[in-house]
């Protein structure tokens, strides 16, 4: 498709309609061959009591698929019962039940767009969220219509020994020709997106777990042999998910196994299908010689998230995509708070706060901006979004928050009780929380319907001689695509906050009302905005005190409050809450990084920077009662994608040089702070993925990260010997990032380069490291780097992974070098997405957010990127996936 031709259609959640049947049993058959696949389908079929239209002719679903035979009752149809076109299969006349028998030939070898049934290296493996199973057969592919699956598969055993699918196996027999079957049932009632088929040579790790009622499940993890030493910490992860699930949502487990899949060709991070987890290696291979902390966090909280979606993606589903959140930010609020558990409740928060921060909140200001439920889509491929998961799971922490845990508990069982075995609604979550609470929360959902950013703009007001304190509070919205900002209404927005006075966090009475406190000192309270402005009045106030606002970030909004640089310091040195600590350390920090920005404009390319930062900073150093991971994270400046999100029109130079300026200042004036504090928190002991440790770890890094901003080569030497000590991947790594990021350690960066490469090349997901570390490099000849490692025998762009790690990392993480001012960089990406727009076109839609944010720069750029999004338009037959994105970002 190109602009000139037929758009594409939009699907809308208002024409919402019951299906006209429903699938009651599906039994499948797969035989797999190497040039091609045959899949046999029996489904029984019966028509939907409460459809609307009792004559509909029977419509599936099917692409790219080829129609061998197909029967009702065991009555071959001709070829004028039925009539086939590229989408779908549609027979006409037909009873109230009937048993409808297809055959059809797939080539999965051939599918570059890993969903439906494809090839992994030497393995067969499925992706069928959102509606990858109608590549696989016709089938009613919709959420809604559930089924219970038995699959049989049937391939050649020496080159496919393993075989599996959804549920419990119940027969496996050898068969003539050297080829054998398998044979899986799930009773369980699930939509096709939920199905999965592995066939391959593949090792497993195995485990027990005996559930609250004294059921042992049987836990296995399918790896290949050469990756059987990476999956301890997926199966203690899936063992502590299992466990937590229990105690606190009391969800047990229901099948008799369990299983996950390691694949190196996957779109997604993670698949949940029912009983046979299918993981992109990233997700599920661990180990220390490989894997960073991040990477050990990443395994943990993904087999955790795929595990919870057993209850809250599975047992109770959605009824249409548009209810996606329904899953994905309830599923993604759970993983949340389990690693919070596992971990640093404080420092999971600020880390997933900094990524809503930087990313969502960019997607809510663009013109793909939508509710966390859409009321529109043309590709639902496009919709698994950051607004849909990481703001949906923030929607759902405001009703933890507004409820509290005991009442969001009740919540959680009656939805869980209510809807099993259904495809559900936001609506019906909803309906249990207030049930469950007594609460009305129809202005709440407003969240659920109402696109972007709210902004929380605060002044405050104290009387000396009456001793009370006020805040005002107005909330706002920027216009969205769905509405402009003045038809957007007030939201219900939890702000829970403490008043710090000279001497600590004061107690709080409001005047007026009950306070909303659950310390016994009284020193934290949750204001709930129901007004576009509302003020709120505490009395017995003995001083003017400065506002701790959003503790524990309360509600995903922007704050506008106007903080002096000395309140900022108090907060970060004496407000309890460790959220609201590490935020005025990135307030104070912008502050300085927009003075040196500002200079620098001006010409003056050597600025003195607040003074009172540095203090800060040591402060920090010094406070040996704060987390290590906490100080780590209060020293590292705000992100140039940070920057870039809060700044109205992005100056690519101003903020770069700002931030290596600002950071360089830093260093010069606490060089001996951050040498002791790398000193102390180096050990030679054998590593261990504990929080305490990974905070040791990050300290000592970001420590590292400053020292190197001296170019001394004392300071390079000390970097290149931390590289070499090859104690942990994640020294390893951060040692060869700065190195390579810094322009006086050239020839020890690529002598670091070249040592790498050689001992991990065998390692694919260490070379994706390896990739992403150059694509990302910020010194000048980005681009040049880029078209080299795409030449490289380690590249490959039909590997999702190959190309995230070189192509996105390049476009959405190196700005100076991606927004060259010649367009060279977005001609470059524009080339990438019309290759992938052909292979993978869920792919190249995702590599396009950089360019959708055209309108955030200066006018020469935006030109030029506007011209690379017209060239992609007029691609022939271009994707639904890139024509949405890509036509919404030119109308934006």
């Amino acid at each position: 498709m190109t602009a000139t031709d037929t758009q594409p259609k939009t699907i809308f959640l208002k024409d919402y309609q019951v299906p006209d049947f429903l699938i009651e049993r599906t039994e499948l058959r797969f035989d797999l061959f190497e040039d091609h696949s045959r899949v046999k389908a029996e489904l029984t079929i019966r028509r939907n009591p409460a459809g609307v239209h009792p004559a509909a002719p029977l419509v599936l679903h099917g692409v790219e698929l080829k129609l061998l035979a197909v029967a009702i009752d065991g009555k071959v149809l001709g070829e004028t019962d039925y009539s086939v076109d590229a989408e779908s299969l549609t027979i006409h006349t037909l009873g109230d039940s009937f048993t409808l028998n297809t055959e059809v030939e797939i080539n999965p070898q051939d599918n570059t767009s890993l969903e439906g049934l494809y090839k992994s290296r030497t393995m067969f493996c499925t992706q069928c969220e959102a509606e990858g199973f109608r590549k696989i057969t016709y089938y009613l592919d919709r959420p809604d219509v559930m089924s219970e699956f038995t699959t049989t598969v049937v391939a050649d055993k020496a080159t496919y020994p393993v075989l599996l699918s959804n549920g419990n196996p119940t027969e496996r027999k050898d068969l003539e020709g050297g080829r054998h079957l398998a044979t899986w049932h799930d009773p369980f009632m699930k939509p096709a997106y939920l199905f999965a088929l592995v066939a391959g040579t593949l090792d497993s790790v195995d485990d027990t777990f005996t559930t609250m009622s004294g059921r042992e499940i049987s836990l296995q993890i399918f790896v290949e042999t050469k990756d059987l030493d990476k999956c301890d910490h997926a199966m203690l992860s899936l063992k502590k998910s299992m466990k937590w699930d229990e105690e606190v949502y009391g969800r047990e487990y229901d099948l008799d196994i369990f299983m996950i899949v390691a694949v190196d060709d996957f779109n997604m991070g993670a698949m949940e299908n029912k009983g046979l987890n299918i993981f992109n290696t990233s997700c599920v291979l661990a180990n220390p010689n490989t894997t960073t902390d991040m990477g050990f966090q990443r395994v943990e909280g993904v087999v955790a998230h795929e595990y919870f979606h057993n209850w809250s993606g599975n047992r109770v589903t959605c009824r249409d995509w548009f209810q996606l959140s329904l899953k994905e930010g309830f599923t993604v609020f759970r993983d949340s708070e389990f690693s919070s558990d596992m971990n640093s409740r404080t420092v999971k928060h600020v880390e997933d706060v900094s990524f809503l921060r930087t990313l969502q909140f960019a997607e809510d200001g663009g013109p793909m901006a939508h509710p966390v439920r859409p009321a529109s889509y043309i590709e639902i491929s496009n919709f698994y979004t950051l607004t849909v998961y990481e703001k949906g799971s923030e929607v759902v922490g405001m009703i933890h928050t507004l409820l509290g845990a005991a009442t969001f508990r009740k919540g959680s069982d009656l939805y869980f009780d209510r809807h099993d075995g259904e495809a559900s609604t936001i609506e019906h979550f909803i309906s249990a929380m207030e049930d469950a609470s007594g609460r009305d929360l129809t202005q709440f959902t407003r969240w659920y319907s109402q696109a972007g950013t709210p902004l929380l703009s605060v002044s405050d007001a104290y009387d000396e001689k009456s001793r009370e304190y006020s805040l005002t509070f107005t909330q706002s919205c920027t216009s969205t695509p769905e509405a402009s900002a003045a038809e957007k209404q007030p939201l219900v927005i939890p702000v829970a906050l403490g008043l710090l006075g000279d001497a600590g966090n004061l107690a709080i009475k409001q005047k007026g009302a009950p306070l909303n406190s659950d310390t016994p000192d009284n020193t934290h309270t949750v204001l709930e905005l129901t007004q576009a402005s509302q003020t709120f009045t505490f009395s017995d106030v003995p001083e003017k005190p400065t506002p701790a606002l959003l503790r524990g970030f309360s509600a995903p909004v922007k704050l506008n409050f106007e903080y002096s640089r000395d309140q900022l310091m108090s907060l970060m040195s004496r407000e309890d809450d460790g959220f609201c600590r590490w935020d005025a350390s990135q307030q104070l920090a912008v502050k300085v990084l927009h003075d040196v920005m500002t200079a620098y404009r001006a010409g003056d390319e050597t600025p003195t920077i607040d003074a009172r930062l540095v203090e800060a900073y040591r402060s920090v150093l010094a406070d040996e009662s704060l987390d290590k991971a906490m100080v780590a994270l209060m020293l590292t400046l705000p992100s140039e994608a940070y920057l870039s999100e809060i700044s109205e029109q992005i100056d690519v130079e101003a903020i770069h040089f700002a931030r290596n300026y600002v950071k360089k200042q830093i260093v010069q004036a606490l060089a001996n702070e951050f040498i002791q504090a790398y000193r102390a928190n180096t050990s030679e002991g054998v590593f261990s993925p504990a929080a305490s440790e990974v905070a040791q770890r990050s300290l000592k890094n970001v420590a590292l990260s400053y020292i190197m901003a001296l170019e001394t080569q004392p300071a390079i030497g000390l970097c290149v010997a931390q590289f070499k000590a090859h104690n942990n991947m994640t020294d390893v790594a951060s040692a060869q990032a700065a190195l390579v990021n810094t322009a006086a350690a050239d020839t020890q960066a690529k002598a670091c380069l070249a040592e790498f490469f050689e001992k991990w090349k065998d390692e694919a997901l260490v070379v994706n490291q390896w990739l992403m570390v150059q694509a990302t490099c910020s010194l000048p000849g980005g681009l040049a780097r880029v078209r080299a490692l795409m030449q490289h025998p380690a590249f490959d762009i039909k590997n999702p992974n190959k190309a995230r790690s070189v192509i996105s990392a390049f476009a959405s993480n190196n700005p100076m070098n991606f927004h060259l001012a010649d367009g060279s960089g977005y001609d470059f990406l524009a080339e990438q997405i019309i290759i992938l727009n052909g292979l993978n076109p869920s792919m190249a839609a995702r590599l396009l957010t950089p360019l959708t944010k055209w309108r955030k720069y200066d006018s020469a750029r935006q030109t030029l990127m506007q011209a690379a999004l017209e060239r992609i338009l007029n691609t022939p037959e271009l994707s639904k996936d890139v024509f949405e994105v890509v036509t919404k970002s030119l109308k934006g």
